[in-house]
């Protein structure tokens, strides 16, 4: 077997408090920094009447598999949120922004979103994040889910922080350390080391260098 990569048999290292260098993690955007499952369910109910869903529903990265609802309407709630990411009212998960200030300080923040366009994403990290965040934050789209570990390797990340489960399972395959973002669409499709909020998330993070 190749060195760089592994198998799920074999052990992942588990994460100590303040293990990991603030320049070599990564982000996944939705469902990790912004809070996508919120915004669709409010679209849902709003513009089309589905209104009984609630985040635990969503058992699946595809929700046509989990939800009782039209597929073309999922695709257009969709488009819309990708598509205008501040009209849609697209909000931060919280902790998110204050931590990625943080990291800032230390270090350039790497988003890695398999988003196909910039620019929506742009429009609401200059909206949401302070100016001095934004000047730290590198934003890269790869319009695919399954080819982000060529990027996270170009940017010398060994962690990267995703909601979903495949994307993760192909991380550590691979040998790097993913971390899963739980959301009820990754609930025990995983056996990988997992945050459940952003405050979870910085205690991971070495930030003895921030007062410095």
């Amino acid at each position: 077997m190749n060195a760089n990569h592994r198998t799920l048999l074999e052990p992942l290292r588990m994460l100590a408090p303040g293990s990991i260098r603030p320049d070599s993690i990564g982000f996944d955007f939705d469902g990790v920094i912004a809070d996508i499952a919120e915004a669709f369910i409010r679209i849902a109910c709003r513009d089309y009447g589905y209104c009984s869903i609630t985040p635990e529903d969503i058992c699946s990265f595809q929700l046509e598999q989990c939800l009782p609802i039209d597929p073309v309407v999922v695709e257009s709630i969709f488009t819309a949120i990708l598509d205008d990411s501040i009209t849609t009212d697209l909000k931060p998960i919280d902790g998110a922004i204050a931590t990625l200030t943080r990291l800032s300080r230390l270090a350039p923040v790497t988003i890695i979103t398999a988003r196909p366009e910039q620019r929506p994403v742009l429009d609401w990290l200059e909206f949401h994040c302070p100016p001095q965040t934004l000047r730290r934050i590198e934003l890269i789209v790869t319009g695919d889910h399954d080819n982000k570990e060529s990027f996270i390797r170009a940017c010398n990340l060994h962690h990267f922080i995703d909601d979903r489960a495949r994307t993760c399972r192909h991380l550590a395959e691979a040998g790097l350390e993913p971390i899963v973002y739980s959301q009820p669409w990754n609930h025990n499709r995983h056996e990988l080391p997992s945050v459940a909020n952003w405050q979870e998330l910085a205690g991971l993070v070495d930030f003895r260098g921030e007062g410095s």
